[in-house]
């Protein structure tokens, strides 16, 4: 195990790639929409990005990017196809790789399929950010990538199912994924100002330090804006159509905080894969 976490080092050639998990406690709040105007927000600053779509049962990054991937994640498992030939290129400066329905079989490959997998993943270490839009809610994949990612973005709502649901991911998070400090923060989406998005992330931040004893960062919130719709609608996103937008310059914002902290002792994407195939 340790010649194989020495050689994902080494492939990595010390290229410290960022990986952040957007999740979320429930559907329909945005958390795809989100990632994918994250994703072209690093874009924008001259960062590589590589955005993965990991919600395996309704994947949708593809619809907002008006895109057919011809390949995904399946096909590297089967090592039918290199991760090389699976990224799709787009219009917006960002790559892509589509999930697969079936990636919860990985937990069952064997240790030769495990290494192909291993250093096939590994050959994304040359991205600044990788951005994963993670399925909503607490299913075993969801998890799984939300317990390998450096950050953790929670998407939540003013609605009150969304809060009560952003509450109990993070309880799942911070007391069942207990193999190391989670970086977790919270964006709120939808607001219809910035004292709105203060308020309802000060009550989640206020009972998850009471109730569970951690600290969770408030990164930013969201405008609720006619545009994102339109740019749904147009499957083309809001960083493209209006960078000058509210909810634009809100996605700006949310990026600069990210990147005002440090990544800690992470290796990247070695690191992750560690964490993801469960290794030491």
């Amino acid at each position: 195990m340790e010649d194989q976490a020495q050689e994902l080092r080494e492939l990595m050639s010390n290229h410290k790639t960022r990986v952040i998990a957007i999740t979320s406690g429930k559907g329909g709040v945005g958390k795809t929409n989100i990632a994918v105007n994250m994703a072209i927000a690093y874009a924008q600053q001259g960062k590589k990005v590589i955005l993965i779509d990991g919600d395996l049962g309704m994947a949708n990054v593809n619809v907002l990017l008006n895109i057919v991937p011809q390949y995904n994640l399946m096909q590297v498992i089967n090592k039918q196809k290199t991760m090389q030939e699976i990224i799709t290129e787009t219009e917006f400066g960002i790559k892509f790789i589509a999930g697969a329905n079936g990636f919860s079989k990985i937990a069952n490959l064997s240790v030769d399929e495990l290494d192909y997998f291993a250093k096939q993943f590994s050959q994304l270490g040359n991205a600044d950010i990788i951005l994963i839009d993670t399925g909503a809610g607490i299913a075993n994949n969801v998890l799984q990538f939300v317990a390998a990612a450096d950050e953790v973005c929670v998407v939540t709502t003013p609605e009150p199912t969304a809060i009560t649901d952003a509450y109990g991911i993070i309880k799942i998070i911070t007391t069942e994924l207990v193999d190391r400090e989670t970086n977790i923060k919270l964006l709120v989406n939808r607001v219809h100002s910035a004292d709105e998005g203060k308020r309802i992330s000060e009550r989640i931040i206020t009972i998850v330090a009471q109730f569970l004893n951690y600290k969770v960062d408030y990164i930013g919130f969201v405008y609720d804006d006619p545009v994102i719709q339109a740019s749904v609608i147009r499957q083309k996103p809001f960083m493209i159509v209006n960078p000058n937008s509210k909810p634009a310059q809100c996605i700006k914002h949310i990026v600069g905080r990210i990147e005002k902290n440090e990544m800690g002792n992470s290796e990247g994407v070695s690191t992750f894969l560690k964490k993801f195939l469960h290794k030491k």
